[in-house]
């Protein structure tokens, strides 16, 4: 591998057995009995052929994976965007080496620090400076090193109150905060991040996405995955778009953000349906639609100067104390507009639908994304939809005297009083 190459992967894949569970309401014993043997029949086979157990009646080969191939230079700074499901987080747990590929290879040069989920290398008894020590030693570095950067790691975290407490007694944040200034600050030749960052608040993300600007200008290698386009425009050269398990493009950052972009509008405009939820058990199918009879254009898009309305129907099991709707609106890049809320209500079991209206004159020419979720108390998200609805705003008429998007994120409409004094 040629020496200015820091990351190759060639022909990289990841096969996963699921397993599916017939559903017979009439089933009898026989039935029953049948499919335990059939089940344990089919686990033996597993063990014999050295393959991890799955449950289910039918199972399935599932590439969460297939054929990437790419080379990262020494220096870069790469991002990793794509929709839910579109194997950015596989891909780091292969670089990483947390999981095995099924296909292909990968070369690093360097040592690599990956920071992929909440406490990624951390042992939940050790304290927070015990732990800095253990993942010092696990990126090989000497204890000496490791006591060099410990003052800069407590400092970045803001945990030196907590430094002697078991980290299984911090907080989300508190974990993220350090777990990435370990990472960041022990100076990997190759720093992973995820979208872990996320958990943390907007001071520190904003700490986060500097310090890993710092870490760039010193000529190390940095793979950054994130679903807000805005980060990734601002700190990546280069992006990998990933798409059902598939590298779809990689090239320069805006080029990539374009095809993501397009992607996403040419799958859901104006209307989105979900079947129940795995991880909403007490709700069945949610839709989302905009409607704007009045301002909508030939082409698909909204007249800005015009009021639209946004409409999410859920249908409820059974009866849901404390439930609030939610939109979230989102530019393009990322860049959050506003969000709305409905009061937090019991909601009784059966369909609910809750109307929100957006005024004309607030948003400006260009994408936009709305994100929409239901949640109890304003809390806890049951069900969530990311960029579940995305739609174009245009303006008709140059009422502003500006002829396309103006300056800014939005567009609002001033009323000005210009006298002579």
């Amino acid at each position: 591998m040629a020496p200015d190459v820091a990351i190759r992967v060639l022909g990289l894949g990841k096969q996963y057995t699921i397993g599916h569970q017939a559903q017979n309401p009439h089933a009898t014993l026989r039935d029953a009995l049948r499919q335990g043997l059939g089940r344990f029949a089919q686990a033996g086979k597993s063990l014999m052929r050295g393959q991890a157990l799955v449950a289910g009646d039918r199972l399935e080969d599932f590439w969460a994976l297939r054929d990437v191939s790419f080379d990262v230079a020494r220096g870069d700074v790469v991002g990793v965007i794509g929709r839910n499901g579109a194997g950015k987080s596989t891909l780091l747990k292969l670089l990483s080496r947390i999981t095995e590929p099924s296909a292909g290879e990968i070369f690093l040069q360097g040592r690599l620090a990956s920071l992929l989920e909440v406490g990624t290398g951390f042992h939940p008894e050790l304290t927070g400076r015990e732990n800095i020590f253990l993942n010092g030693a696990i990126l090989g570095m000497q204890r000496a090193e490791v006591k060099r950067k410990f003052d800069a790691i407590v400092d970045f975290a803001g945990v030196s109150r907590f430094l002697d407490t078991p980290v299984k007694r911090y907080s989300s944040g508190m974990y993220v905060r350090l777990a990435f200034a370990v990472a960041a600050h022990l100076e990997p030749e190759i720093l992973v991040v995820d979208e872990v960052l996320a958990v943390g608040d907007a001071e520190f993300q904003k700490k986060c996405l500097g310090k890993m600007s710092d870490v760039a200008r010193d000529g190390r290698t940095i793979l950054f995955v994130s679903h807000n386009v805005a980060a990734v425009k601002a700190l990546c050269s280069k992006t990998l778009l990933m798409e059902s398990g598939t590298l779809r493009y990689y090239g320069p950052t805006d080029e990539a953000v374009s095809h993501y972009l397009a992607g996403i509008q040419s799958s859901r405009r104006h209307h989105w349906v979900s079947p129940a939820h795995g991880d909403a058990p007490r709700t069945g199918m949610v839709q989302a639609r905009i409607d704007s009879p009045a301002g909508s254009r030939p082409d698909g898009s909204l007249d800005g100067r015009q009021d639209f309305q946004v409409s999410i129907s859920a249908w409820f099991a059974d009866t849901l104390p404390a439930v609030a709707f939610e939109i979230w609106c989102h530019t393009a890049e990322g860049t959050l507009l506003f969000c709305a809320f409905t009061d937090a209500q019991d909601r009784p079991a059966g369909p609910c639908t809750a109307h929100f209206s957006v005024p004309g004159h607030t948003l400006n020419d260009g994408t936009h994304t709305i994100t929409i979720a239901l949640s109890q108390n304003y809390t806890t998200h049951f069900a969530r939809a990311d960029e579940a609805l995305v739609f174009e705003v245009h303006h008709e008429v140059q009422d502003l005297g500006w002829a396309g998007a103006t300056p800014g994120i939005v567009r609002p409409r001033i009323t000005w009083d210009v006298q002579p004094t």
